[in-house]
């Protein structure tokens, strides 16, 4: 009998002590466009329940940053879910020229899928085919032979494909229809709470009301006044200032209008909660994976810039969004169930014009500008058109031009970076060779071949000068190696995870192994492996 006892108090003790090694539900945010400066500058504006709570309770890493080139959407979720940057994992952009197929390409298109759902013109079928490398959700399905959920959304498709990686059992992404759409890579229908949450229009009551401010506008003082030189305007408003009348953008346009507010952010939220609901997510002892991309914020940034009024609104919105999914998460999870991390895909620069005009020399670029200087050189100099293509900094070369011309490839690439360096953005531009043949020395060229693909990269890729942008004049944009694109928030909340802060420089591949470590599965097989120790003993 005592032999019976003490064998039933060890099979209860390997119980316990298996259950405490993994969560039951692990919550990947990624805040689209998101500068750490937010926090700081908004944080006497937020309550206490969201962005607040997440610092105050959480481990908080200051200094984490981008290590590639370009920085931009989908690299940027690729990246966080692989632990790998995309010269492995293969996502060298939102979309991109490529080389081998010598034709322009989406991060996630697959045309052996199809779209499933209210879909509308534009809405291609995707799948995560074009990721190399797998994921941290991939590892978990894998090492829970297939029992633990995953499930990834976003307003964005890459938002929410890249994120939810190969053997996720869903990612859902929004339509201009106003429904939440998939494709036939994970099902040949979409489930019924799906089209149940599309039935009820959901973005009805959102955009059905005006876009006010969320406080009085005194609160606004970390922001430039509403009408300033600086910002676009949403669907051809009259003047970017509140309040903005969704209803008659809604009926002027359709239901995609809701990207370009914060509200973007709430129709989102309360789509995780239904499918935390309906998947019974974090329900059981076998850990899930709920993957949500928040994008609004992106949009807006783009449109408004980071000064705006409606930007500082937007964070204000979003902080009391994830205030309430926090609390939705104790209530259906408990707290302690859950293991949480909120980070950035990119961060994003200032107006270029707000710096020059508080004079600081610099200016923006539009794209089509340079592929035309280029086009011109490639002319006056060789007397034809060389040039493929130029886009995310890459310069593709038309190389059987070049051979039928008994032109020395070597010699064109070097005629076109002694042109490129007579431009006032440019700070350097790399030949194919030189970024194959890095070594870590040049931390610029160290980020480009840590983003370039041999099959897919340009024969020159261009680092512009720090401030300069490849946009516009108003809003702003992303992609460089600079800080105000490549550093990141990124904070750790919820299971085993005790408060504390570091201010050592970190990469965003660090969070996906640090994951598999911290829930003992493998790692995502194309990462270097290296883990942020500062969370990994905190119980």
């Amino acid at each position: 009998m005592k032999r019976m006892s003490h064998f039933v108090l060890l099979l209860l003790t390997i119980s316990l002590f298996a259950q405490q090694q993994r969560p039951k539900l692990v919550v990947g945010i990624v805040v689209d466009q998101m500068k750490p400066d937010y926090l700081q500058r908004f944080y006497n504006d937020f309550g206490d329940n969201g962005f607040k709570r997440l610092v105050k309770e959480g481990y908080t890493f200051h200094n984490t940053h981008y290590n590639y080139l370009p920085t931009y959407t989908a690299p940027g979720h690729a990246s966080i879910y692989t632990g790998a940057t995309p010269s492995i994992h293969g996502i060298v952009g939102n979309d991109w020229f490529s080389r081998r197929l010598q034709k322009e390409r989406y991060c996630t298109d697959d045309a052996d899928v199809q779209i499933i759902g209210n879909s509308s013109k534009g809405d291609d079928p995707m799948s995560p085919k074009n990721l190399l490398s797998t994921t941290i959700t991939d590892e978990l399905r894998l090492s829970t032979n297939f029992k633990g959920k995953v499930i990834g959304m976003s307003i964005k498709d890459r938002g929410a494909i890249l994120p939810a990686g190969h053997f996720a059992n869903w990612a859902f992404w929004y339509s201009k229809t106003g429904s939440f759409i998939s494709s036939t890579f994970y099902g040949p229908t979409l489930p019924t709470w799906v089209n149940e949450f599309n039935d009820e229009k959901h973005y009805l009551p959102y955009l059905s009301k005006n876009w006010e401010l969320l406080k009085p506008i005194a609160t606004y003082d970390e922001s430039l006044s509403m009408i300033n030189p600086y910002e676009g305007k949403l669907y051809k408003a009259d003047k970017p200032v509140f309040p903005y009348d969704l209803k008659s953008m809604l009926d002027k346009n359709d239901p995609g209008v809701i990207r370009t507010t914060p509200f973007g952010n709430n129709l989102l939220a309360d789509f995780a909660k239904k499918a935390i609901e309906k998947e019974a997510l974090g329900k059981d002892e076998v850990t899930d994976f709920l993957a949500v991309s928040f994008s609004s914020t992106d949009y807006v940034g783009h449109i408004l810039g980071p000064r705006s009024v409606e930007l500082q609104d937007t964070y204000l919105r979003l902080d009391e969004t994830i205030a309430d999914f926090l609390n939705y998460l104790d209530k259906t999870v408990g707290k302690g169930n859950y293991l949480l991390f909120l980070t950035a895909d990119h961060a994003g620069a200032e107006n270029v014009q707000f710096l020059k005009d508080n004079k600081y020399s610099v200016t923006n670029v539009e794209p089509k500008d340079i592929t035309k200087g280029l086009k011109k050189f490639s002319t006056d100099t060789y007397g034809e058109d060389l040039i493929v293509n130029y886009s995310n900094f890459n310069i593709y070369f038309d190389k059987e031009k070049i051979k039928t011309k008994s032109l020395d490839l070597v010699k064109v690439k070097q005629s076109f970076k002694d042109f490129l360096m007579t431009q006032g953005h440019v700070k350097r531009a790399y030949a194919e060779e030189e970024i194959l043949a890095d070594n870590g020395n040049d931390y610029h060229l160290h980020c480009i071949a840590r983003g370039y693909d041999p099959s897919e990269g340009g024969d020159l890729v261009v680092i512009d000068k720090p401030g300069y942008i490849e946009y516009g004049a108003t809003g702003t944009s992303h992609g460089t190696t600079y800080p105000y694109d490549t550093h990141v928030p990124l904070i750790f909340f919820g299971w085993n995870i005790k408060f504390g802060e570091t201010h050592d420089r970190k990469e965003i591949t660090e969070i996906a192994p640090t994951i598999a470590q911290k829930i003992n599965i493998s790692f995502p097989n194309g990462t270097e492996a290296k883990v942020l120790t500062e969370i990994m003993n905190a119980k």
